[in-house]
């Protein structure tokens, strides 16, 4: 029975490892087999093996298994992004500046943030204005300014 256990408990630890690298799917395996630990050390307390290991390893496969399994819960809810998409989107419309020369891609800082960029209207010059076109990502599309550019830059 100890062995079940054991195996039980090890295959939690490499769900929640792999869950740091993949994502929160293999958390969710993660809680999933430590409720069935949990379960079987529960049948093993009912046959009488009532050490105070497995009072140990009983009480740590809870904690860790449902804090797993919140964190998961929580990463798959999408409540948790403090970035939304939509904050993303509010950047298009606004108007940004060329660090640096886009041809066709570089760097542009909008809102005090730099950004990726790709021109959508050919080679910017460093210091050129920009409009935010679209996002992709963290990546801009923009739109070179001519007449902003022309008069001399952004407004300040």
């Amino acid at each position: 029975m100890w062995v079940v256990a054991g195996v039980l408990l090890g295959m939690v630890v490499l769900a929640a490892l792999v869950g740091l690298h993949t994502g929160p799917h293999a958390h969710v395996a993660a809680g999933v087999l430590g409720a069935l630990a949990a379960a079987w050390m529960v049948v093993m307390l009912a046959d009488g093996k009532t050490r105070p290991l497995l009072f140990a390893l009983l009480a740590a496969d809870v904690v860790v298994s449902g804090g797993i399994g919140f964190a998961a819960w929580r990463a798959l809810s999408g409540k948790h992004v403090a970035t939304s998409s939509r904050s993303l989107h509010d950047v298009e419309g606004s108007m940004g500046v060329a660090v640096g020369a886009l041809s066709p891609s570089g760097i542009v800082r909008v809102r005090g943030e730099n950004w990726s960029a790709t021109s959508m209207n050919g080679p910017v010059n460093d210091g050129d204005a920009v409009q935010v076109v679209s996002v992709d990502g963290v990546r801009l599309s923009v739109w070179r300014d001519e007449s902003i550019t022309e008069a001399g830059g952004l407004p300040s």
